[in-house]
Formats: C-alpha cells, structure tokens, sequence
C-alpha cells in the first residue's frame, strides 16, 4: 500500500491537537478585516478568537477569500513529488468555490504525476462538520484502510454528517443574504434566535426559529435525538463564537444524553465566524440526515 495524507483546509475548525495527533495538513485560509490580510491557522496564530469577535461586536466588517489553484498547487506537489498520495476533504461547493479551484489543481497535477492517486472529496460540510468527517476518516485510516477505501468512505460518511446551528446576532445572516433586512429587524426585537442545518448538497438551511437564546440550545440538542446515530462509541463535536460557556451547557446536554466516547468543543474560525458572527454555537455527529 502506497503511503498517502490526508488533507484539508482551514474551515474544518479543528483544533491544534486534534491537527497534531491526526497527522492532517491543513491548507491555511485568508481573511480581511479593516483592510488588512490575514490567515487563518488551526492556532490562530496571526489573530485569535477573542480578538475577532470583539472586533466584529466594535463594527469591524470582515471578508473571506476562497483557496486558490496556485496555493493547492503549492501545498500538494511536495507531497506527489515524495511519492505520496493524497486525499483532499474540502469545503463544502454549497458555501464557496473552494472545491472547484480543487479539482481544477488536481486535473492538471494528475497530468503531470499520472502515477500518484489524488483525490479531492466535496465534503458537503462546513466548520467541524468538515473536521467531524476528517476526524473519522482518522480513526479508519489507523486501523489500516488505503486511499481508495478511505475515499469511498468518505463519499458515503459525508451524508451522515449532521450540522444544527443557532447565531446570535442575526445581522450577519441578513449581510449575508440569508435574512431579508426587514426579518433580521424584527427578529432581533422579538428575540428570534433561527436554529438552521446543512443539508445534503452542502447548502445553509433555516428549519426552526426559538424565542430567546436558551430555547435556540435546546433545539440543538433536541435534533440531535431525533437524527443521531448511538453515539456511545462516536465522537461528537461542538463549536461556539466567543460563547464557551453556552457551548460547555449543549456539551453537558449531549454527555447527559449520549455518553459519547470523544466531546470536543473548539472556536469557530474567521473563515465561518466571518458570516455567522459572535454567538454562534454549532453541534455536529453522525446521524440519519436524509430524514431531516
């Protein structure tokens, strides 16, 4: 068996351990706040959390730039070039171009390194959504699957990858064309917090709207055991907006639950945060998500 990595980009919001025990390259992504550049890492080296989100709450607009075709160039052809195949899990092609871009690098690289297998899977999935389907493909990987076997694992694991999430602040769903003005308007004054999902095709869906913040943690939970697998012996993943202490109490709810084998709660990046603002908190697991 050829020896192959595993790679993804910089939306899976995994966290610096989890990027070191896995042994993941991770393909660094750019932000732009008050007309400076910055990129992403998994330990947010050049911009933390804390920093960002208080940011944004002073007014500060920031923008994401997709991954380009020189930059998977770039990070991929070390590794053809060491005799290494790769598997590429991407951002979801229902929230950015970045899986085009993708494909494009490996058509042309599979020209040049016809001997290498290289394949680049649309994850359909965002934040730890995408990390929750790299995670698992880990866990396979180590018990000895190859490239090809992981690849189809990952076609099929990425449909049971469910992703409930609530925002805060819903501004930023209206800037991103998600809320017309009006609704963001009179959500906001009524205490409307939407509780959306990520379906099939990768694309934002708003299924529910909670009056008030707590009822919006609640739901989260609550679609989780209409839609979960048995998680005693999977790994459940939990991402917040500068909220730990919200994300910690659906943590707590889930354990309560579930009794999951691994809970991991992380920051959601620049790259996500940038478009569902402070407050965010997202749960993701394995579960039955064509009944959704």
């Amino acid at each position: 068996m050829n020896e192959f990595v595993v790679v993804t980009d910089a939306t899976c919001d995994l966290t610096p351990e989890l990027v070191e025990k896995m042994n993941v390259t991770v393909i660094p992504m750019e932000f732009l706040m008050d007309g400076k550049s910055y990129i992403h890492y998994p330990d947010c080296r050049e911009m933390d959390m804390p920093t960002f989100y208080n940011a944004l709450k002073a007014g500060s607009v920031a923008t994401t730039v997709q991954i380009n075709q020189a930059t998977y160039n770039d990070t991929f052809r070390p590794f053809l070039e060491a005799g290494k195949d790769i598997l590429y899990i991407c951002f979801s092609s229902g929230l950015s171009g970045t899986y085009n871009s993708s494909r494009l690098a490996v058509e042309e690289l599979r020209e040049e390194f016809p001997e290498r297998k290289i394949y680049t899977v649309d994850s359909c999935a965002a934040s730890m959504g995408e990390g929750l389907l790299v995670y698992n493909l880990w866990l396979e990987k180590e018990k000895g699957a190859d490239i090809d076997t992981l690849y189809q694992t990952a076609e099929e694991m990425k449909n049971r990858i469910c992703h409930w999430f609530t925002v805060d602040d819903l501004m930023f769903l209206k800037r991103g064309g998600r809320l017309s003005g009006a609704a963001a308007v009179l959500g906001s004054m009524l205490g409307i917090k939407p509780v959306l999902h990520v379906d099939l095709e990768g694309h934002l869906i708003p299924v529910e709207k909670a009056r008030g913040r707590q009822k919006s943690l609640s739901i989260l939970v609550e679609k989780m055991k209409q839609f979960a697998d048995d998680q005693t012996d999977r790994a459940v993943f939990i991402i917040h907006a500068n909220a730990l202490e919200d994300a910690q109490r659906v943590g707590s709810l889930v354990e309560e639950a579930f009794h999951p084998k691994t809970l991991v709660i992380n920051d959601v990046g620049p790259i996500i945060g940038s478009h569902s603002g402070p407050g965010t908190i997202a749960l993701f697991f394995l579960g039955d998500k064509e009944k959704i």
